[in-house]
């Protein structure tokens, strides 16, 4: 009886150490996909996730594996909805499954799933800290589709509940995340210190930490905590992603491209990921890049996407009739939720390029009118994808490069300037000497050039665009003079009119003067505003005279 006994022990201690360490391995399984996901892995964990479902065809692998389609940098929601429905299949309890279509839902734009989210943890009674967390993750994923104020409220709860065992680090990072998409910085930053010492990669923690940073334009802190990350782990891929952001804003294309390259070999070589490089890649205007990669996956991918950013490039190259055809077959393919300001924007962008050599007037006229009017419903939306004013100064021959701006006059100081630009992109007290140096030599394409990366430097300094539409009116093109002064005139700051009472008023009356035989009705506004401003302007007065006979 005791040999018994002790043999039923024996059993009983083995199968408890086989249930520990199934559970062990598992757990361990589900960590490093949780950490591919996190480095922008999303192939490798795909393939953990497939595994996991091998093995187990759980509920819960399956809501995995579909949370990674839709973390990754372009959702692809009908394979996340696809592994969802199989968790209910398998589960049809499952909450984190039912999180997952509401989140789908949220994500192509219905608001109505934000209710359904805060029904589905109703119904899960707030026991379970995981379903509490992957809800509110799912109500910060999408940045113009969420609810950081719920998201806020179900993580301190899941922070709650898990203070049990131990918090994960990703609950408070993703409560920072909340908070930047309530735009309160410093809640967001307590968030990510809290998030710090939990971190196993503290990569992770960094990388957001400098993206806030950036993101409220303290740029020297933005750089020393993404130079954290990397120093803690140089293979963090979202890192580099994060410098290349850093070195794209300030026009060091040079180490942005080096920066994507490391972004590269330290992601996986997943679709979807690599769509993202390219995007990149075109931001840093590196055409080049940007198309090599694109035309690499493009059969790879059934997300129409691919269409989008192959009519940007087409943009870029001045190819506006296959641009148009291929933006035409994203519209046409993608869900109408996904159509964004930006692409009607674009669209406006690419109108106008058809419309300068269009020879038929009737269509001329049609072509513009459809790039006016889908611009405005960009700059409507406040969208800033790209600088729509000065896109259409390229269109209309305002574009110069910087072998035109070499090839025309130059003296010493314009050499030495050029060098200080080149050791320091963001240095803007050299790029206004240079700006201004190239207008006394009157190298117009210089002065261009310059004025153009002074505004993307300091998009609220209303001078720089003053002085760019003046350069542009010296090099003959009024039809970028009239687009520069018009932004001239826009960003000036009310408090800020009677100090620029005097270029206010040029503006206005060298748009009227440029405007008066193509827009009379326009012209008779901006001369009277021009007047207004300085009544004593002889040249704006006789022009207001002239047109109101």
């Amino acid at each position: 009886m005791k040999d018994i006994m002790i043999m039923n022990v024996k059993k009983i201690a083995f199968g408890a150490a086989v249930v520990f360490f199934a559970n062990f391995s598992f757990a361990q399984t589900l960590q490093d996909g949780i950490n591919s996901v996190d480095s922008d892995k999303f192939a490798q964990a795909k393939t953990n996730f497939t595994d996991m479902i091998a093995k187990a065809p759980t509920a819960e692998n399956y809501f995995y594996l579909g949370n990674t389609f839709l973390r990754q940098g372009e959702p692809d929601f009908a394979k996340a909805t696809e592994s969802f429905n199989k968790g209910l299949a398998a589960d049809g309890k499952s909450y984190l499954n039912k999180i997952g279509l509401a989140a789908v839902k949220l994500g192509k734009g219905d608001k109505a799933a934000v209710a359904e989210i805060q029904k589905i943890v109703s119904d899960s009674r707030e026991k379970d800290a995981e379903v509490l967390f992957r809800a509110a993750e799912a109500l910060t994923l999408f940045e113009k589709n969420n609810s950081p104020d719920l998201a806020i409220q179900f993580l301190n709860k899941a922070i709650e509940r898990a203070q049990k065992k131990e918090v994960p680090a990703n609950y408070y990072y993703t409560l920072g995340d909340a908070y930047r998409l309530k735009k309160i910085p410093g809640d967001a930053m307590t968030a990510y210190d809290k998030a710090l010492p939990l971190a196993k990669n503290k990569a992770s923690v960094y990388t957001r930490m400098g993206t806030l940073w950036m993101a409220a334009q303290q740029w020297k802190l933005a750089k020393e905590n993404i130079d954290k990350a990397v120093g803690v782990d140089a293979t963090y891929a979202p890192a580099y992603k994060a410098l290349a952001a850093y070195d794209i804003k300030y026009q060091q294309n040079e180490k942005a491209t080096q920066d994507l390259i490391n972004y590269t070999k330290y992601a996986d070589e997943d679709p979807y990921t690599q769509l993202e490089i390219s995007k990149l890649y075109f931001t840093n205007e590196d055409y080049a890049n940007s198309k090599m990669v694109l035309d690499k996956i493009f059969d790879k991918i059934d997300d129409p996407i691919k269409f989008k950013l192959r009519a940007y490039q087409s943009y870029a190259e001045g190819k506006y009739a296959e641009a148009k055809q291929n933006m035409d077959s994203f519209v046409s393919q993608a869900d109408k939720s996904r159509v964004q300001p930006a692409d009607q924007g674009l669209q406006g962008l690419i109108a106008a390029g058809l419309a300068k050599d269009e020879k038929d007037a009737a269509k001329k006229t049609a072509l513009t009118t459809e790039a006016q009017q889908k611009i405005a419903m960009a700059k409507a939306a406040k969208d800033e994808t790209m600088k729509w004013d000065m896109e259409l100064a390229k269109i209309a021959g305002g574009g110069a490069s910087q072998g035109s701006a070499d090839a025309g006059p130059t003296n010493p100081t314009i050499e030495g300037l050029k060098q200080k630009v080149a050791a320091n992109a963001q240095d803007t007290d050299s790029l206004f000497k240079l700006a201004t140096a190239y207008q006394d030599a009157k190298n117009w394409n210089g002065a261009i050039l310059t004025w153009q990366k002074m505004s993307t430097l300091l998009p609220d300094w209303a001078p720089a665009y003053y002085s760019l539409g003046y350069s542009y009116q010296q090099a003959a093109n009024n039809d970028a003079a009239k687009i520069a002064y018009e932004k001239f005139i826009s960003t000036v700051k009310p408090a800020d009119t009677e100090a620029n009472k005097q270029t206010l008023a040029y503006a206005y009356f060298a748009v009227a003067y440029m405007s008066k035989d193509s827009d009379l009705a326009k012209a008779k506004d901006y001369v009277a505003k021009s007047v207004q401003l300085d009544p004593t302007y002889q040249d704006a007065v006789k022009l207001n005279g002239e047109i109101n006979k």
